[in-house]
């Protein structure tokens, strides 16, 4: 008999994993999602969106000074921000000013990455965040960051440049980082609530990813204690209103991954279930972060287990993000729909992109 404490994966969602791309964007577009009154409404407070951003110049004094520090052109700028924001998950100064050396003198950009057409994917949006404008790359830096670079070095000297990447760095990081500690980032939190430019935040940390039991362990601490400070700063208001945590299972055990699935559960769930009681006590929200691909379906079961526990059953923060760029975003929606049915829950769902197809 099957474990009904865990979420039981239909052969569909398997077998979305590896489904033909071009066949499954066709599938898509083909589906009418939104009704024309819906879709209206969503263009319409995208459009809002869009013109409240425009109307914030905070951030547009910083990078003209960027730019105008380090001697660069608007499309120099911009590239060295993207370049810089597939470093940004290092968590030391030395060790991303060691690896921009590195990639300078090598111009193996793409190799951090995976694939060099993804270093520039989000030009444009960086572009209108931090410029208020659209800024094009051209060919030649699109097409070879590693010539541009050299270029770039040429023209200023290998010094001027790696310090325009640890500034193009913390320019990058000030859009994600709230802060080094997390009483930091609760004290900047806060800053930007009171302006009217956030309500409320969900908290994570860089460089999240055991490989040691020791690195799961300290993790796990990290965890618990950013809890316990989140929940005395939320005052009462409850998930809802208040700010909360998000947790990367693979932080939490050195081996999380289907092949190892008796273990992760065995190992993984009593932490897991540990931290999300606690996030009941203090009654904040508490969010399984994405995972990899060949994660999702032990992350859905680990999730499932969760649902079903007595000790959370009045608690309303406990959520999953779901990436909407993931081939079976649909499913995991439909999933998470029955488990609400069937437990008589109300879950929180953060949607968010996810980088690329996991194909």
């Amino acid at each position: 008999m099957a474990d009904q404490s865990t979420l039981s994966t239909a052969p569909a969602m398997a077998d979305l994993k590896y489904a033909d791309e071009a066949s499954l964007v066709n599938r898509l577009l083909a589906r009418s999602p939104l009704s024309a009154e819906e879709r209206a409404s969503a263009l319409s407070e995208a459009r809002d969106l869009v013109r409240h951003a425009r109307a914030l110049d905070r951030r547009r004094g910083v990078v003209e000074s960027f730019l105008e520090e380090f001697s660069l052109g608007n499309s120099e700028g911009l590239a060295l921000m993207c370049l810089a924001e597939a470093l940004l998950r290092i968590p030391d100064q030395e060790t991303a000013d060691k690896l921009i050396a590195e990639k300078i003198r090598t111009g193996d950009w793409a190799a951090h990455r995976g694939q060099s057409d993804n270093l520039f994917v989000n030009v444009s949006t960086w572009g209108m965040m931090l410029t208020g404008r659209y800024v094009a790359l051209g060919p030649d830096i699109r097409d070879n960051p590693g010539v541009f670079m050299r270029r770039l070095v040429a023209r200023l000297g290998e010094p001027v440049v790696r310090a325009a990447m640890m500034q193009a760095m913390r320019i990058m990081g000030g859009q994600f980082v709230l802060g080094r500690t997390i009483d930091g980032a609760l004290r900047r939190g806060r800053g930007f609530v009171k302006q009217g430019l956030a309500d409320n935040y969900s908290f994570d940390m860089l460089g999240e990813g055991a490989r040691t039991a020791a690195d799961a362990d300290r993790y796990y601490e990290a965890y618990a204690r950013a809890i316990e400070e989140v929940g005395a700063a939320s005052e009462g208001r409850g998930p809802d209103e208040a700010s909360g945590i998000s947790v990367k299972l693979s932080a939490l055990h050195p081996r999380y991954e289907e092949r190892q699935r008796g273990r992760a559960l065995a190992e993984l769930y009593p932490k897991i279930a540990a931290l999300a009681a606690l996030a009941a006590k203090r009654n904040i929200h508490f969010t399984l972060d994405a995972e990899e691909a060949d994660r999702l379906e032990l992350s859905l079961d680990l999730f499932a287990k969760l649902t079903r526990e007595r000790e959370l059953a009045d608690w309303t923060g406990l959520g999953l993000a779901v990436q909407a760029y993931q081939k079976r975003a649909l499913s995991v929606i439909d999933r998470i729909d029955a488990l609400a049915i069937e437990t008589g829950r109300r879950f929180m769902v953060r949607l968010v992109k996810g980088a690329y197809w996991d194909s």
